[in-house]
C-alpha cells in the first residue's frame, strides 16, 4: 500500500496532514483503502511511506483495528510505484501480493476480481475502467478474451478507453521487472514500464474491468466527490442530542455526544462526536468532524475537519475547511462560497 508523495494538488490542507489521512465520510481516505484491501482477505500490509510517516502510523495504528498487520516501509523520496516495489522486495518475498494506492477509493470493493487473479495467477492482473478522456491516465489495450496487448502512459492518441485503476495483482515474477527497468523521463520508475517489460518477455498479463465507483481522491474535487459516494452508504443513526426544534432528513448520522439545536440536517450526512450545530441548515453531502461548532451556517457539499468553527456563513458550499480553522462571521444574504481552508486559518466571509 502506497502511502508517500507530497500531494501539491491538496494545497493548503495537504501542507499540515498527508492527503491519505484527510477524511471522507469523516474516515480518513486511507482508512476506506483498508477497508478494500482487507476485505479480499490480505492480513500482512506493506505500507509504503514517506515525509509523513510518524503522522500516519500514529493514526492508523499496527493494523490490528483492521484485522490485519502494517508493517511501514520507509521510501525517502516518491521515485515511483516500481520503485515502491523494489524497495519492498524483502518484506514480499516470493508471495503474490496486490499493490493498492492509498488514495485510490474503489467503493464496491473487488473480490471478484481477487479471486480471479488467486484461481488463474497471471503474472501480473490489472485493474481497468472506461474513462471519457484515457489521456490523464495510464491506458491499457486489452484483447477480447482479457489478456493484455500494450500498456501506455498518458497517450495523447489513446488507443483505448480502459484507464489503469490504482490496484494491481503481481506474482513475484514482477521483481525480475523492476529490476530490468530504467528510471522515465520524469525520473521514476514506472509500474507501467515494469508491467510492459513482462509482456515483452511473453508473460501473462491480464485485465479486468471494474463497474464500480473509482476516484483518486488527491485533488479536492475528487475528495468532495468521495465523500458524496461514501456518505450515500450511511444508516441512519442517532446518537447525540436533538432538540425538538431541528429536523432530521434522510440519511443522517449524530454521533455521540453531538448536539443539533434548533438545525435542519438533510441526509446523507454525517455530524462527529461532541460537535455543536445550531441554528444552522446543514446537508446534503455533508461531513463534520470531531469537536466542531457550526452556528448561523447553510453548509451543503462540503467536508469539515476536527475542531473547526463555521459561524454566520449563510451558503457555504463545495469546501473543505481544515482543522481548528475559524470562518466568519458574514454579512446577511444568501451568498455562496467554495472554500478550501488550511488548519487552523482564520477567514471572514463577506458578500
Amino acid at each position: 500500500m502506497l502511502s508517500g508523495g507530497s500531494a501539491v494538488r491538496f494545497r493548503p490542507i495537504s501542507w499540515s496532514m498527508p492527503k491519505q489521512l484527510i477524511p471522507v465520510a469523516n474516515k480518513p481516505v486511507l482508512e476506506h483503502v483498508l477497508r478494500n484491501v482487507t476485505e479480499i482477505g490480505v492480513t500482512e500490509i506493506g505500507m509504503v511511506v514517506g515525509d509523513w510517516a510518524e503522522e500516519i502510523a500514529e493514526v492508523i495504528g499496527d493494523g490490528s483495528r483492521f484485522g490485519a498487520r502494517i508493517t511501514y516501509l520507509r521510501q525517502d523520496q516518491p521515485l515511483g510505484l516500481a520503485h515502491a516495489v523494489r524497495m519492498a522486495q524483502e518484506f514480499l518475498g516470493g508471495d503474490d501480493f496486490v499493490l493498492h494506492l492509498g488514495d485510490n477509493v474503489l467503493q464496491d470493493g473487488y473480490a471478484d476480481i481477487a479471486e480471479e487473479f488467486r484461481a488463474r495467477r497471471p503474472a501480473s492482473q490489472i485493474v481497468v475502467q472506461k474513462v471519457t478522456d484515457p489521456r490523464a491516465y495510464g491506458v491499457a489495450e486489452v484483447n477480447a478474451d482479457g489478456t493484455v496487448q500494450r500498456l501506455v502512459e498518458k497517450p495523447s492518441e489513446p488507443r483505448s478507453d480502459l484507464a489503469v485503476v490504482g490496484v494491481y495483482f503481481f506474482t513475484a515474477a514482477i521483481h525480475e521487472a523492476v529490476a530490468a527497468i530504467e528510471p522515465s523521463a520524469r525520473g521514476e520508475l514506472e509500474i507501467t514500464d515494469a508491467i510492459q517489460w513482462l509482456l515483452g518477455n511473453g508473460a501473462e498479463v491480464r485485465a479486468r474491468e471494474y463497474a464500480g465507483f473509482w476516484k483518486d481522491a488527491g485533488q479536492v474535487d475528487d475528495a468532495l466527490e468521495c465523500n458524496r459516494r461514501l456518505l450515500s452508504d450511511l444508516r441512519p443513526s442517532v446518537a447525540g442530542e436533538v432538540d425538538e426544534a431541528s429536523d432530521l432528513r434522510g440519511r443522517v448520522v449524530i454521533e455521540p455526544g453531538a448536539r443539533i439545536v434548533r438545525s435542519r440536517v438533510v441526509g446523507p450526512a454525517i455530524v462527529g462526536p461532541d460537535t455543536l450545530v445550531e441554528d444552522s441548515n446543514i446537508g446534503p453531502n455533508v461531513a463534520i468532524g470531531p469537536g466542531c461548532v457550526i452556528r448561523t451556517t447553510r453548509l451543503a457539499d462540503s467536508i469539515v475537519l476536527a475542531g473547526a468553527s463555521i459561524s454566520g456563513a449563510p451558503g457555504l458550499r463545495e469546501s473543505i475547511i481544515g482543522r481548528s480553522a475559524t470562518i466568519g462571521p458574514s454579512v446577511d444574504g444568501e451568498v455562496h462560497h467554495r472554500l478550501v481552508v488550511g488548519d487552523h486559518a482564520r477567514i471572514e466571509i463577506a458578500a
